[in-house]
C-alpha cells in the first residue's frame, strides 16, 4: 500500500475483502435515493467501486461489480416481496427467492460495466481523469443495456439520486436520465480518483471536480428558474385508498364505486376527473349500469380518464387489456389507451408454455400489450399521452415522438407495494419524464402516490400513500420540447463522446510520458 492512502485502497486487498466493500457500496447507493436522498452516498459510494477494482483481473472485477449489484438491487427493490404476500396464502412463500433471483440477475449489469473497465484498463493503462471517463462510460452503457434488454428494467438509475435537487436533475431534459446517470457517476467518483491519484496530479482533478459541480448547479438553476405559464384546465385526482387484498374480492366493486364517486362528487370545480389505473374493479365498457351513475357525475362536459380492464373477443380468444378510457356524460368511451409495456409474471408470464407458474395479479389470462404510445385527443383538454403505471420508468418511451401531448397522465396502482419505499422511487422515475419530456406528468394512485409534476419536475402537489382524498389544483402549461424529446438516446452518445474528446484535449496538454499505470503514477 502506497503511503498516505487508506487502509481500503491497499492492492493487497484479497477477493472477498473487495467483495464485501463493494457489496456495502451497492447498498448505499439506496440512500441516494427517494425518499432518502443523501447526495454525500454518491461519491462514496462509487468512488469505493472505483477504487476496489483496482489491477485486477476481468474475473475478479466481474464478482467485485456483481456485489455491488447485489446490495445495489437486494435493498433497493425489496419492496418487490411486498407483492407477494397480497395473497400469502399463494405466493408468500416465493417473495424472498423472487428477490433474489430478481436482484442476483439485475446484479449482473454492474458486474459487466466492472468486468469491462478492468479489460479495457488491462489493455491500455491509464488513470486520472481517463481512468473516470472510462469508468462512468462502462457503467451508462450496460445500465442503458438494462433499461432495454428482455423488455427492461430501468428502475433506479443512477440520475434519480439528483432527482430532489431541482437544479441537479435539469440536465436530463438535455441528454436524458442515462446522460444524467454518465455525469453523476463521473463526477462521484472524482473523489476515488483523487485518491488513488498521485499527489502532483491531484490538482487537475480537484479543479474539474468543483468546476463540473458548479456548472451542473447553476446550468441546472438557469432553467428551473424559468417560469411556465399554466393552463385553466382544472384537475381532479381521485385517490380512492383501496388495499389490494380487497380490490377484486367478490362483492366489492360497488363499494369501490361507491367510494369513487363520493370523492368525486364532493364541492368544488373542475374540467377533468382522473381515477387511477384499474379503479373500476371490472369490466366498464360492459357494465351500463355503472357507466350511468359515472356520467351522472360529469355534468357540464366534464371528463373522466380512469383505469379498467378491457377484453375483446376475437378468432383466436379472448383478449385482455390493461387500459385507461376517457368517458363524458353520455355514457359512451370517448377515446381510450391500452398498456403496451407490460409486467412480467404481474400482467403476462413469460415463455407461459415452458414455466408453470402463475401470474400475481387477478385476471382469467394474461394481458395483451397495446400497440405502443398514443395521445389522446379529449374533448375541452389539452393533448394527452397515457403511462399506466410501471410504464412510466422508461426514459424516451412515453410519448409518441410524431404527436406529441401536452402532458402524460400516469395512472397506476402502487398497492402492491404496501407503504414501503417502492411508491417514492416510482414517483422518482415520474419526475424524471417530466424533465426529460418538458412536460407536466399527473398521476393517479390507488393507495398513492398522487400528484401532480410540472414539466421541471417538481411537486406541485400530493397525497401520500395511505391517504384517502382529492387533489384539486391547476394542470401545468408544457415547456417547448428539449433536446432529449427530440433526439432521444443520441443525446447520451454526444454527451459521452464529447466528454472523451475534452479528456482527450486535456491530456495533451498535461501529458506526462512516465504516466502509464493506473493507480500508481498518473494524473
Amino acid at each position: 500500500m502506497k503511503p498516505g492512502l487508506p487502509q481500503f485502497v491497499s492492492e493487497d486487498l484479497n477477493l472477498f475483502q473487495r467483495m464485501g466493500l463493494a457489496l456495502a457500496a451497492g447498498g448505499l447507493t439506496v440512500l441516494t435515493l427517494p425518499p432518502f436522498s443523501w447526495l454525500i452516498a454518491v461519491p462514496v459510494a462509487f468512488s469505493v467501486l472505483f477504487i476496489v477494482l483496482r489491477n485486477i483481473s476481468t474475473s475478479r472485477a466481474f464478482l467485485v461489480g456483481w456485489a455491488f449489484g447485489l446490495g445495489q438491487f437486494g435493498i433497493g427493490i425489496s419492496w418487490i416481496a411486498e407483492s407477494f404476500y397480497v395473497d400469502a396464502e399463494r405466493f408468500g412463500a416465493l417473495a424472498i427467492p423472487a428477490v433474489a433471483g430478481l436482484s442476483a440477475g439485475l446484479a449482473i449489469f454492474p458486474g459487466m460495466a466492472a468486468m469491462l473497465f478492468a479489460a479495457i484498463m488491462q489493455r491500455r493503462a491509464v488513470g486520472g481523469i481517463a481512468a473516470g471517463l472510462l469508468f462512468a462510460t462502462c457503467w451508462v452503457a450496460t445500465e442503458w443495456l438494462r433499461g432495454h434488454v428482455l423488455t427492461g428494467f430501468p428502475w433506479n438509475l443512477a440520475a434519480y439520486a439528483l432527482v430532489d435537487y431541482a437544479a441537479l436533475r435539469q440536465p436530463a431534459a438535455w441528454v436524458g436520465s442515462y446522460g444524467l446517470g454518465f455525469l453523476t457517476v463521473f463526477i462521484g467518483i472524482l473523489p476515488g480518483v483523487l485518491t488513488v491519484a498521485a499527489p502532483k496530479r491531484r490538482a487537475p482533478v480537484l479543479v474539474l471536480f468543483a468546476v463540473a459541480v458548479a456548472g451542473f448547479w447553476v446550468g441546472g438553476a438557469l432553467r428551473s428558474g424559468q417560469d411556465v405559464p399554466p393552463t385553466d384546465v382544472a384537475l381532479r385526482i381521485v385517490q380512492g385508498n383501496v388495499p389490494q387484498v380487497e380490490k377484486w374480492v367478490p362483492g366489492s366493486r360497488q363499494r369501490t364505486l361507491e367510494k369513487y364517486l363520493g370523492l368525486s362528487a364532493q364541492p368544488g370545480r373542475f374540467d377533468l376527473l382522473l381515477w387511477p389505473e384499474t379503479a373500476f374493479p371490472g369490466f366498464l365498457d360492459e357494465d351500463a349500469a355503472a357507466r350511468a351513475r359515472i356520467s351522472a357525475a360529469l355534468p357540464d362536459g366534464r371528463i373522466l380518464l380512469t383505469g379498467a380492464p378491457d377484453r375483446v373477443e376475437g378468432d383466436g380468444g379472448t383478449r385482455y387489456f390493461n387500459t385507461v378510457q376517457a368517458y363524458d356524460g353520455t355514457s359512451e368511451i370517448l377515446t381510450g389507451y391500452a398498456k403496451h409495456h407490460l409486467v412480467p409474471f404481474g400482467e403476462y408470464v413469460p415463455l407461459r408454455g415452458w414455466l408453470p407458474i402463475e401470474r400475481l395479479t387477478e385476471g382469467l389470462g394474461d394481458f395483451t400489450p397495446g400497440p405502443g404510445p398514443r395521445t389522446l385527443a379529449i374533448p375541452g383538454a389539452p393533448l394527452v399521452a397515457v403511462a399506466i403505471c410501471y410504464e412510466i420508468i422508461f426514459p424516451g418511451h412515453v410519448v409518441d415522438d410524431l404527436f406529441r401531448p401536452d402532458w402524460i397522465f400516469n395512472a397506476t396502482n402502487d398497492a402492491w407495494f404496501g407503504t414501503s419505499i417502492g411508491p417514492e422511487q416510482h414517483l422518482a422515475s415520474a419526475r424524471m419524464r417530466a424533465v426529460e419530456e418538458g412536460l407536466p406528468v399527473v398521476r393517479a394512485a390507488n393507495t398513492g402516490i398522487s400528484a401532480i409534476i410540472d414539466a421541471n419536475g417538481n411537486v406541485v402537489a400530493r397525497l401520500d400513500t395511505g391517504e384517502t382524498g382529492t387533489i384539486d389544483a391547476g394542470l401545468p402549461g408544457a415547456r417547448t420540447p428539449t433536446p432529449y424529446a427530440r433526439f432521444g438516446d443520441w443525446t447520451l452518445l454526444v454527451l459521452v463522446f464529447g466528454c472523451w474528446v475534452f479528456g482527450w484535449l486535456a491530456s495533451l496538454l498535461g501529458r506526462d510520458p512516465d504516466a502509464r499505470h493506473f493507480g500508481t503514477e498518473v494524473s
